[in-house]
């Protein structure tokens, strides 16, 4: 069985292009030979700035013959059926076989097609594969039609076995395959050939290309980290980065520098994220934690030692690092000027067409903030004073300039205009959480202006009816609510957030809502602080003004209700993602969230945690089985009568042992699970249930509940809803699966 080697020699390719590219080749070659029939071991595809490498192990020399038993129509068909048939299969009559079949009999056709060499296969799928390539840009040159990440200069493809290598006959755009390639494009551009793939790989090493990327990665930072200890210094990890840089370099040769002293008084963010936009140059720390070095990796051998290559860059990074130092500068100065000008100008930046501008939005968030903060632990007016000054960094030349860097600087620009450490730090914490491995903000000011930001964020959106559709949420709306919902959880904050929500909503539709006056506004939000929900605010204030409001303030009666629903909606299906990557079964997550106060995230995991846990022990199994079995006998009488047995059942009407021992079980357990469930002590309850499971299970085994007797089958129903109103206490069980 042979093995295939495929190389493809181009121009440099983008280094964020590298691995997508590798994966799609291996899926793209793969499965056109195995739909040609060509089965094979094992595969795998390695790439570099310059190539794109295949081998495929164990391929078959040929395709098997392939065998297909076609039924065409009925023997006593007209002729223009029977020709039809054979000019599709490209038969004859006489090749035709006439079958019984319980439709009588009819024409069957066996087609059989000869297996194929492998390489002719190899070719067909190689050349398609060249010309429908999904590179995210590509290019034509020359005069020829294909098009290419960047110009294709030669291919390689080798089917070998122990015999030998055999060249794979293709050409395309006049580029003919072949055994040969090249290594590195200064110290060994000659061409050699290769008789396979660890023939290949190892004369590219020795010609100065390192074919596996997790290799060059590997080597980059083992350097790094060698010449950085010799020097008593520690390299700054950037996973990305040096997933980046390897992809830029096929012999990678570290050489470190040291940074200008005029630049050591910029922030190590704006070092080091200078040096890794604009030079790819990783950071490298002294012992008292300061930037003071960089690492630099060359793509060769220098006959210097690598001096002029470091002596261009450290003139290159100098240029870059002073006009850092600029922006640093002239920052700072309007900093100390309160930041008064920064603010001016976020209200001439807009930050959606139908949400107002920046500004109008801190405007909103600094508002939120404050009603917000007494639920956090935070002063009111340091949040809102907080909030107004997060996200000034916005309109600075240093965030203009990297934009990855807002709300670092802002933290920067705070303490320079004097403000106070937990104040300035908010600019810097308020975005975070910014993905599942991020950690979100503990200090209280830090907490109440991060929710105010994403749960604006999120109202305003739901208010113009922009929502994330299947797998697009350009505003990373889902982010936003996965934000919240760690913000909440992380911090044991116990909010009903459906108050937020609406108030979100209510200053957002207020400003699309045309005509309603500042003053409606400001007053239904007050209601809402009041009374935690729209609905009950909206009706205080008709009753206030003896049932007259503005016809702004109807539409927002008939529009905030429903999409407040719907945010909350789209937070617990964050939430059950969220839960769900813990391990909590996801019919569990709704069993607990269609209990009243599910907009109490707190309370919501501390019924869904002691709920799993229940439900992971025998009793629980056992009790949600006796639970449901009672609710579908209820049920169905319910139906079938017209009737809700909901009148208390009386233990003078029970005839047996089993039946009277439930009416104890039941008054124990309703006993039990009110204080549990007044302190929110839900393992406490849970114990309570499971204490319902044998004298549940003995009732069944030993009652007939649908008897003749009429008021005894009414009690022994009215137990049966006594049995599902104190176990639905805790969850709603009819939502448990199993």
């Amino acid at each position: 069985m042979p093995d295939l080697l495929v190389e493809l020699l181009s121009e440099e390719i983008p280094a964020r292009m590298q691995t997508k590219a590798a994966a799609d080749l291996k899926r793209l070659v793969t499965d056109g030979l195995v739909e040609a029939g060509l089965t094979y071991a094992a595969a795998g595809a390695e790439v570099t700035p310059r190539r794109l490498c295949l081998s495929i192990e164990g391929l078959l020399a040929e395709s098997p013959m392939r065998r297909e038993e076609r039924k065409g129509p009925r023997v006593d068909a007209p002729d223009k059926a029977l020709d039809g048939f054979l000019r599709s299969t490209g038969l004859a009559k006489e090749d035709l076989e006439a079958r019984e079949t319980p439709k009588g009999a009819v024409w069957f056709a066996t087609l059989e097609t000869p297996g194929r060499p492998a390489a002719e296969i190899v070719a067909e799928v190689l050349e398609a594969t060249l010309r429908t390539f999904p590179w995210p840009k590509s290019m034509r040159w020359g005069s020829g039609t294909l098009r290419w990440v960047r110009p294709l200069e030669s291919v390689l493809c080798l089917l070998s076995d122990e015999a030998g290598g055999a060249v794979v006959p293709l050409e395309i755009e006049g580029i003919a395959s072949g055994d040969t390639t090249v290594g590195h494009r200064f110290m060994a551009p000659a061409r050699f050939a290769v008789t396979g793939f660890e023939d290949y790989e190892a004369k590219l090493k020795r010609a100065h290309v390192m074919l596996r990327a997790a290799e060059r990665a590997a080597a980059i930072w083992g350097d790094v980290s060698t010449q950085a200890f010799a020097r008593g210094l520690t390299p700054v990890e950037d996973p990305g980065l040096l997933e980046e840089v390897a992809g830029l370099v096929e012999w990678p040769v570290v050489l470190l520098g040291e940074i200008d002293a005029a630049f050591l008084g910029l922030p190590p963010e704006v070092l080091r994220t200078s040096m890794k936009e604009h030079q790819k140059f990783f950071a490298l720390k002294a012992k008292d934690g300061r930037i003071t070095h960089f690492a630099t990796v060359a793509n060769i051998e220098a006959p210097d030692d690598g001096a002029t290559i470091l002596s261009g860059n450290r003139k290159v990074l100098a240029a870059r690092l002073a006009d850092a130092k600029f922006f640093w500068e002239n920052d700072l100065r309007v900093a100390k000027d309160g930041m008064g000008a920064w603010q001016a100008t976020l209200d001439t930046v807009t930050f959606h067409g139908r949400l107002g501008s920046q500004g109008d939005r801190v405007r909103r968030i600094a508002a939120l903030a404050r009603q917000i903060a007494p639920a956090v632990g935070a002063d009111p007016q340091w949040a809102e004073a907080a909030a107004r000054i997060a996200k000034a960094d916005l309109a600075s030349e240093m965030v203009y300039e990297f934009p990855e860097l807002q709300g670092v600087m802002g933290a920067y620009y705070a303490e320079a205009a004097g403000h106070p450490a937990e104040v300035a730090a908010v600019a810097r914490e308020h975005y975070h959480p910014l993905g599942p491995s991020d950690r979100a903000p503990r200090a209280a000011l830090s907490v109440a202006v991060a929710l105010a930001d994403k749960i604006d964020t999120l109202t305003g959106f739901w208010a113009i009816d922009e929502r994330p559709t299947g797998s697009k949420d350009p505003f990373a709306l889902r982010r936003a609510a996965l934000g919240v919902i760690r913000l909440v959880l992380e911090n044991a904050l116990r909010l009903d957030l459906d108050r937020y929500i609406d108030i979100g909503l209510v200053r957002h539709k207020a400003r699309l809502v045309d005509p309603l006056e500042a003053g409606e506004v400001e007053e239904l939000i007050d209601e809402i602080a009041d009374h935690g929900v729209f609905g009950g605010a909206f009706r205080t204030i008709l009753q206030k003004r003896d049932s007259a409001v503005s016809k702004g303030m109807e539409t927002l009666a008939d529009e905030v209700p429903d999409k407040s629903d719907a945010l909350l909606a789209f937070l617990h299906d964050r939430l059950k993602v969220h839960f769900r990557e813990e391990g909590i079964r996801h019919d569990v997550i709704d069993a607990v969230l269609a209990m009243p106060g599910s907009d109490d995230l707190v309370l919501v995991e501390n019924r869904a945690r002691a709920l799993d846990a229940f439900l992971g022990s025998e009793d629980g199994v056992n009790l949600v089985q006796g639970f449901k079995r009672a609710n579908n006998i209820l049920t169905q009488a319910e139906a079938a009568d017209g009737v809700e047995y909901s009148y208390g059942a009386d233990p003078k009407f029970a005839e047996t042992g089993e039946e009277k021992a439930l009416f104890a079980a039941l008054d124990a357990a309703r006993a039990a699970l009110g204080p549990a469930m007044e302190a929110e002590d839900f393992a406490a309850a849970m114990a309570a249930m499971a204490a319902l499971r044998a004298p549940i299970d003995a009732f069944f085994e030993a009652v007939q509940v649908n008897v003749d007797n009429g008021p005894l089958r009414r009690n022994r129903l009215n137990l049966l809803h006594d049995i599902r109103t104190i176990c639905g206490q805790v969850a709603d069980l009819t939502r448990l699966e199993g």
